[in-house]
Parts: C-alpha cells; sequence; structure tokens
C-alpha cells in the first residue's frame, strides 16, 4: 500500500486548491446545515440539493424550528429531491434533538447514531464534518478512490466489507482537524477528479500511487451492479402522488390522485404503501393529505 505522505501531503494540498464552496462546508456551516446537507445527499446530486437546502435553513435555521412544525409541512419542503422517508426522519431527528439534546446538534457518533434516519455513515460524516472529530467515512465516492488507489480495482465491492474500513481506519490521520480534512479530501476527489466513469487521472493528485492506474486501468469484473430505472416504477408513481399532495395546502380527493397516475393496481398499491410509510393520511372519505 502506498504510504501516508504519499497519499496524505499531495491529497490535502489539492483539497486546498480545489475544495468547491458549499454552505455545509467551513467555519460559517452550523452542525444543523451539516446534518440537513447529509440527509439530502443520500443518493442526490449535489446541484439538486443546494437550491433545497437553502430553502431549507432559510425556514428552519435550527432544529427546533423544524420541531415545531408539522411533519407534513417537511413532506412538502423536501420537494422533488427523492426518497421523502428521509423527510420524515429528519424531522423525527429534529424533535429528539429538542427533546434530548437542547436543541443543539449533539456531537459524539454514539449519540448522533441514536438519532431517527442516522446509520454509521451519516453519524460519522456529522461528527466529522461539523465537529472536526476523527471517524472513517465511507460514501461511494471514497469507497471508490480507495479502490482504486490502494486495492488497484476500478469499483468497489457493492457493500462495504471489513477489509475495507481497516484501510480506511489505517490512512486516516491521527490528528483530529487533518483527519477531517483529510475524509472530506477524499469525498471531494471522487466527486471531481475519480468518478465512477471518465475518471480524470491526469488530473488526480495522487495519481503516482495509485495501484489501479499502476496496473493498467483494468476494469471491473465483479458482480454486476444494480442500475435504477425510473420510468414507470412505483418510486415514480409514488412521486406522482405525492406532487400533487405538496402542491395543494389542503386534503385532497381521489380523483385528483386517480388522474396522477392512471395504472389503477399500482396507484392503489403506492399510495397504500405511502400511507404505511406515514407520508400520506386519510383526511376523510376520499381524501387524503400530508401529515
Amino acid at each position: 500500500m502506498a504510504s501516508m505522505s504519499d497519499l496524505h501531503d499531495p491529497l490535502l494540498r489539492w483539497y486546498d486548491d480545489h475544495a468547491r464552496e458549499l454552505p455545509w462546508r467551513g467555519p460559517q456551516a452550523s452542525a444543523w446545515s451539516v446534518m440537513v446537507s447529509e440527509f439530502m445527499l443520500q443518493q442526490t446530486p449535489v446541484a439538486r440539493v443546494l437550491p433545497v437546502h437553502e430553502a431549507w435553513l432559510a425556514r428552519w435555521p435550527t432544529p427546533a424550528d423544524l420541531a415545531a412544525e408539522p411533519v407534513g409541512e417537511a413532506v412538502r419542503a423536501w420537494g422533488r429531491l427523492g426518497y421523502p422517508r428521509r423527510a420524515l426522519r429528519l424531522h423525527a431527528a429534529a424533535v429528539a434533538i429538542v427533546a434530548d439534546h437542547g436543541g443543539e446538534v449533539p456531537s459524539s457518533y454514539d449519540d448522533l447514531r441514536a438519532l431517527s434516519g442516522i446509520g454509521d455513515y451519516t453519524a460519522a460524516a456529522i461528527a466529522t464534518f461539523a465537529f472536526g472529530r476523527r471517524h472513517v467515512v465511507l460514501d461511494t465516492n471514497v469507497r471508490r478512490v480507495l479502490a482504486r488507489v490502494v486495492q488497484g480495482v476500478e469499483l468497489p465491492a457493492p457493500a462495504v466489507t471489513k477489509a475495507e474500513r481497516e484501510v480506511a481506519a489505517e490512512l486516516l490521520p491521527l490528528d483530529e482537524p487533518t483527519a477531517a480534512t483529510w475524509s472530506i479530501a477524499l469525498m471531494e476527489l471522487g466527486a471531481l477528479v475519480c468518478t465512477a466513469t471518465r475518471p480524470r487521472c491526469e488530473a488526480c493528485p495522487v495519481r503516482d500511487a495509485c495501484a489501479w492506474r499502476a496496473a493498467g486501468h483494468p476494469p471491473y469484473d465483479g458482480p454486476p451492479r444494480k442500475v435504477q430505472t425510473w420510468a414507470g416504477t412505483d418510486r415514480q408513481c409514488r412521486g406522482r402522488l405525492l406532487a400533487v399532495l405538496r402542491d395543494d395546502p389542503g386534503p385532497v380527493h381521489r380523483s385528483r390522485l386517480d388522474a396522477a397516475w392512471t395504472e389503477e393496481a399500482q396507484r392503489v398499491r403506492c399510495l397504500a404503501g405511502l400511507v404505511a410509510d406515514g407520508l400520506v393520511v386519510p383526511a376523510g372519505p376520499d381524501t387524503y393529505a400530508l401529515p
């Protein structure tokens, strides 16, 4: 494996020069801003998150502001980011922060992990990026960079492995602030240079230490990777139904939902799923609303 100095120094220098200015980064960003961004960025590109994050923080600059609103308003403000259950979980986390942490986002991994909707990655990311703590942060971009640079393979395994986590931990700088910067620099490198397709190896600050480049860029030969589809799926149907409810301040008659998606069996199934997930509530005879 490449030495730490072969990786740390050039990558940290590169990050100093190439880091994007994002509202959830830097000393001016609140821990709440970081937390909101981590919820929104799950499976969603930065460009789509930026306007929603800005509007969210303008309306709810603290967890207490969000917790004071009905959960349906969180679903409405989530807009078209997708995976709207994240809005429910973020609202529930805000309520818990107010009840259990005096309205302040907790700084410890364990306290963060106990909040609604926060798993290992999100807890580590918030503790690292909001509070400068030293944690292994393994998102898709980081995993891809480490797979190429250290393991010499194009793409990582579909799920995080023990060996992968050990490599990431071994490379983590000992100094907490440096470790936090290293984690976000790895993420930025994967987002801007070491991309999933068409990586720009000529612009990579650690190209001379990259095992994948040294091996001649062998193509991925692991298990087939899932390709997400959208058109005609239940996800698209659910999104259409939610869009009708988001656009109306009050209850919506079922006939309007029927018009939004013509395939009856799928529409009925998806509406039932939205109700079961707590994203939609029956509001009267044949009417529905956000919670």
